[in-house]
């Protein structure tokens, strides 16, 4: 079977203009990745018919799939549909069934449906409608005929809460129908090592796996391996990935966090649970970072207990009881304070991990420590420790991203405490 390719063609003013980010194209190409099926070319055009006819077609001289998200919209700018019908000779015409469905959609939502609305059911002729479950306007399909024979257009709603289920319940399996093979997929995450370092120990096996395949992804702090089979139908996907993901284990097994997990918080929430073990978290310059993260995850009622915004030296002292010497001699922003604080916000929680972090996240030093400078504590039974972690960033993000990396440490801290539970 002949190797696909894809273009992806985001649509909208108001991502060219910065008014949004379009996160859309970056979940589409991952997406198309696990299937197989290659990504060349990324572009954006605005609500404006000729320019997206002219982009269609230089899209389509160079990828058999066109994917498009945006201009599904009901208003008098939203013209997707109707150029891209245009482009396949494709007159619109109604579908009495998505028009129920975005009837239905308003009942739903006891407000008035304006006849405007009923343009998002106007379809092109023959093509192949996914619902929208999440939304008003359907996406679709269009496979070409004649000149554009092998050539297919996928067009999407542009909000990610419909766009994404979307391709995940219609796109997916219309992609996949001809194929007598699949695709099977494993997310390996790491934390602690960098993308650079991970792929230097990897070089050769990455290099030398074709089926599955390696590919690595970076995100901040943290590093992420999707292992990727294809197989016929009817075929073991896991008697190809499992031997090459032992033999990631075998060289970077210790910085990995999980598999198929999705985040840290996800994984420290589920291995909290597996083991019924409760955590508390005492923060100073992340100022709740932590405990947003691990409240983020569904069900983490089940083993958060608090989480306190320390900033102030008189709550670290009055509430945590961080010793009023240890505050005059070494500071807030020292090892000492940090575990004082894991120890002070285990004990008045009843907690069996206990969590802390405090440090300079900027914009300039303070009690004559470096920005960047932060300690992470963490007190339990059987794992007592402080982290010093030193982010040497200067450009603009440099607040936020120190906050994030000692929020990601603070959670990977949780996971060891789990590890090595008694429990």
């Amino acid at each position: 079977m002949k190797q696909r390719s894809a273009e992806i063609l985001c649509i909208g003013t108001e991502i060219l203009m910065g008014d949004i980010i379009n996160t859309n194209a970056a979940y589409i190409a991952k997406e198309l990745a696990g299937l197989g099926i290659n990504v060349y070319h990324q572009s954006v055009v605005g609500d404006n018919p000729q320019r997206l006819k002219e982009s269609l077609a230089l899209a389509f001289s160079r990828a058999d799939i066109v994917i498009t998200t945006g201009g599904l919209g009901p208003t008098y700018d939203d013209l997707s549909k109707e150029t891209i019908a245009a482009y396949f000779n494709r007159k619109l015409v109604m579908d009495e069934e998505s028009l129920h469905a975005i009837e239905c959609h308003f009942l739903r939502l006891n407000r008035v449906m304006t006849d405007n609305n009923k343009k998002q059911a106007m379809m092109p002729e023959g093509c192949v409608i996914f619902a929208n479950h999440n939304g008003t306007a359907p996406g679709c399909a269009i496979e070409g005929e004649g000149e554009q024979q092998g050539k297919t257009a996928i067009m999407l709603p542009g909000p990610p809460r419909e766009m994404k289920p979307m391709f995940e319940q219609g796109v997916k399996p219309f992609l996949l129908k001809d194929s007598d093979t699949r695709l099977v997929s494993h997310t390996m995450h790491f934390f602690g090592i960098g993308e650079s370092m991970l792929e230097s120990i990897l070089h050769e096996l990455m290099e030398e796996s074709t089926n599955p395949t390696v590919a690595p992804y970076a995100k901040t702090g943290e590093v992420q391996l999707r292992v990727t089979a294809r197989v016929k139908q009817g075929e073991d996907a896991e008697a190809l990935l499992q031997p090459v993901m032992e033999q990631i284990k075998e060289k970077v097994g210790e910085f990995l966090y999980g598999i198929d997990v999705g985040d840290l918080q996800t994984a420290a929430v589920r291995a909290l649970k597996e083991k019924n073990l409760h955590v508390a978290v005492a923060e100073s310059c992340t100022g709740g970072y932590v405990a947003k993260r691990i409240t983020d995850v569904s069900g983490a009622s089940d083993v958060f207990e608090c989480g306190i915004c320390s900033y102030s030296n008189r709550i670290k002292h009055q509430i945590l009881g961080v010793k009023q010497e240890t505050l005059d001699t070494f500071g807030a922003i020292s090892e000492e304070t940090a575990r004082e604080m894991a120890e002070g916000i285990r004990r008045i929680s009843g907690a069996e991990i206990g969590v802390s972090v405090t440090g300079n996240a900027g914009p300039q030093a303070s009690e004559g420590k470096d920005v960047g400078l932060v300690y992470i504590g963490v007190d339990s039974d059987h794992f007592k420790k402080v982290f010093m972690l030193h982010v040497n960033r200067k450009d603009q993000d440099a607040r936020e991203t120190i906050r994030y990396l000692a929020s990601s440490h603070a959670l990977s801290l949780i996971l060891k405490a789990v590890e090595l539970s008694a429990q």
